[in-house]
């Protein structure tokens, strides 16, 4: 797997997650969600850059221009629904991108720590010979995107995988790095310490989906 750490030049990104974990911003939901869709933009942009370009020919009003443009497909997929602001930002810069959406999250079966991930829907195109995108703000323990990943069938193929992470910790790196297709790139806005004992970021932002949608039930 390779590692992008898009966060150690400093940058108006920076700024950005300054504010998203800032407890006296957080309580703005739209703020934080247009926040976490401006951080999409940034690494959809630096993403951009990896990918296989092709040469065509542009007409113009007064001739013709060479230049170049993405040789091969993009498929964005967002897990639900933390995903969704996220998912927004690369959409602006991958307007003609397929898109799809995936629900995954943490089940208890006693309130305690202990947790199984369960991917319940699933809405997305054929990923064969593409660049799948695969977007969730926080790389926790890496769980809930390695059960993603099987309940797409990547027997499908894509041409690469590139994982688009706000926030990872070394733990969750380490496990997608021994569960996840040697093509896969990750992208991490930004590295975190550690997990807590309840496998929450520290020092994280808290919850990501209740910050940009609400406190669910």
């Amino acid at each position: 797997m390779h590692i992008h750490y898009i966060s150690e030049q400093n940058s108006i990104l920076n700024h950005f997650l300054a504010q998203i974990r800032d407890v006296n911003i957080q309580n703005d939901s739209m703020r934080f969600r247009k926040n976490i869709e401006r951080i999409g933009e940034i690494m959809a942009y630096e993403l951009s850059k990896t990918l296989d370009y092709k040469n065509i020919d542009v007409q113009t009003p007064l001739g013709i221009k060479h230049t170049t443009t993405i040789a091969e497909p993009v498929v964005l997929c967002s897990i639900l629904r933390a995903g969704l602001a996220l998912h927004q930002g690369f959409m602006s810069f991958f307007d003609n991108a397929e898109n799809g959406f995936v629900s995954a999250y943490r089940h208890h079966y006693d309130n305690d720590d202990k947790f199984e991930i369960l991917v319940e829907y699933q809405a997305a195109p054929s990923f064969e010979g593409k660049n799948l995108i695969l977007i969730d703000p926080m790389l926790a323990t890496g769980q809930s995107l390695v059960a993603v990943l099987h309940k797409l069938h990547l027997e499908q193929k894509p041409k690469e995988i590139h994982i688009a992470v706000v926030i990872a910790t070394p733990e969750g790196i380490e496990y997608l790095e021994k569960n996840v297709p040697e093509n896969c790139h990750l992208w991490v806005a930004a590295l975190d310490e550690k997990l807590d004992k309840h496998n929450y970021i520290v020092p994280g932002l808290g919850d990501a989906g209740d910050l940009a949608y609400g406190i669910k039930l």
